[in-house]
This record gives structure tokens, C-alpha cells and sequence, in this order.
């Protein structure tokens, strides 16, 4: 009888693990149109805005500052802030051009709209229950810039909450829910002065060349500062940096006050 020699299958089954976690790591879902959001902005949003005046199945089209405003079918309050070109994602290197819309600080305007929304069912969404949130390349189903603008979990806030004290204008590493992400503060000013994709790819020198493996997350802090949250893709740990995670889109948060 031939035996296999033990080092050999130690070498096998790390390949085994490794094939394993690079699979689920670059997994999308398959059932998805990748390109689902640009149609509706490219042929349904933008066309209606112009032909009728109406945003339709838009909530917002403004074209003069790029933008567009979706209510998500997910989530009771859940929207989507998207350009209104074709820009694919935090990888996009029209994000690093000081002329692009700063995105994420209109998505921060844009959460109006869910507290609007929740007001016409005499409901109040406070800020320290909403957040924003952009997945990387490899954490998304949609080929369209997408910032998710929806509740934090609650979990989430309590973290947050403990750690602000702590937090500074320069980078920490402190783990929220599942995962590991880079934290630092910004003042609403700054968030209006500087786009967080240039911000991180100035301050992290390891992102400038490698975006697309970021997600980035915001909150507002009780100290009346904001939070800015990056997560990295670690494909041997199958995290795809899904900043998303951070979110509930069915508002636990809100259940005393619903």
C-alpha cells in the first residue's frame, strides 16, 4: 500500500481552504442584473425629469449637481443616492477628481428624505439612527455607484457611542460588528469641504492604488462630529468589504419610537 505522505495533504487541504475563501470572496449574486440601477437612471429617471418633469421611479433627478435619489424596495426608509453618469463604483477614478459631486456629503443632505418619509407616518428618525454606506467592488450586485442611506444598527451605535471619546481626526482600527474598520472623525464641514474617496485614498497610502477593495461607512457621533468608517477586502478571511453590514434596513432602531 502506497501512503500519502502527510505533508503532502496539509498541502492539499490549504489549497482546499484557499480555493474556498477566494470563491466566496469574489462571489456575486447571480440571479442579479448588474447594470439593474444604470438602466433605471439612464432610461427611465433621467428621461422622465426631462420629458415631464418628473423624476419617476426616481424620488429626486438633479441633474446640475449629478445626482439621483431612489427609494430602495428594501428597508422602510431605506434610499440610494446615485450619479446620474455611468460611474461604476468606489474604484472609479472619477472619484478622485476634485470636479466630481462630493457624493457622500449629498447622500448626508439626502437622508431628509427618510425622515421626511417616516414624518407623513408621524414618525421620528433622529440622526444618530441613520448612516450611509458604499461596498467595495467585490461586496456589490450593482455596477452603478450606489450609497446606501438607511438605519444604523443598534448594536453599531452602541459602539460608537462608547468609542467617541476615543476618536480623532486621525485613522484607529477598532472592530464594529463582524469586521475590523478604520475609524476617524470629521466635522460636517469637512464632509461639505473634501470627498471622503479623496480623503481616504490621501490619508491611506495603500488605497490610493487599490479602491475598489474598500467599503466606506458614515455616522454622526454624539459629540455632534461625524464618523467615517473604512473596511478593507481580505480575501483569506472572506470579508468582501460589504460597509452595508453596518446597517438594518428593517430600523430596529426605531422600534420605541414606531
Amino acid at each position: 500500500m502506497v501512503r500519502t505522505p502527510r505533508k503532502f495533504l496539509l498541502v492539499f487541504a490549504v489549497l482546499i481552504l484557499v480555493a474556498a475563501a477566494t470563491a466566496t470572496y469574489f462571489w456575486q449574486t447571480p440571479a442579479h442584473n448588474p447594470d439593474a440601477l444604470w438602466h433605471l437612471i439612464s432610461e427611465r429617471c433621467v428621461p422622465d425629469m426631462e420629458e415631464h418633469g418628473k423624476p419617476a421611479p426616481c424620488s429626486e433627478v438633479n441633474e446640475s449637481k449629478g445626482y439621483v435619489t431612489l427609494k430602495d424596495r428594501h428597508g422602510i426608509l431605506q434610499y440610494l443616492l446615485m450619479p446620474v453618469d455611468k460611474i461604476s463604483g468606489v474604484e472609479s477614478p472619477e472619484l478622485l477628481q476634485p470636479l466630481t459631486p462630493n457624493f457622500f456629503a449629498i447622500a448626508w443632505q439626502q437622508r431628509a428624505l427618510a425622515i421626511e418619509l417616516m414624518a407623513q407616518q408621524q414618525r421620528t428618525v433622529p440622526d444618530r439612527a441613520l448612516s450611509l454606506a458604499i461596498n467595495s467592488a467585490y461586496g456589490r450586485t450593482q455596477n452603478q455607484l450606489h450609497i446606501h442611506i438607511s438605519c444604523l444598527r443598534q448594536d453599531v451605535r452602541q459602539q460608537l457611542d462608547s468609542l467617541t471619546p476615543t476618536l480623532t481626526s486621525q485613522w484607529q482600527q477598532h472592530e464594529l460588528g463582524p469586521s475590523d474598520y478604520l475609524l476617524r472623525t470629521l466635522t460636517p464641514q469637512q464632509l461639505e469641504d473634501e470627498s471622503v474617496f479623496i480623503r481616504l485614498a490621501q490619508e491611506l497610502p495603500e488605497a490610493a492604488d487599490d479602491m475598489g477593495h474598500y467599503g466606506l461607512a458614515l455616522a454622526n457621533l454624539p459629540n455632534g462630529q461625524l464618523v467615517l468608517m473604512a473596511i478593507k477586502a481580505n480575501w483569506l478571511t472572506a470579508n468582501n468589504a460589504s460597509a452595508e453590514e453596518l446597517q438594518d434596513h428593517s430600523c430596529s432602531i426605531l422600534q420605541p419610537t414606531l
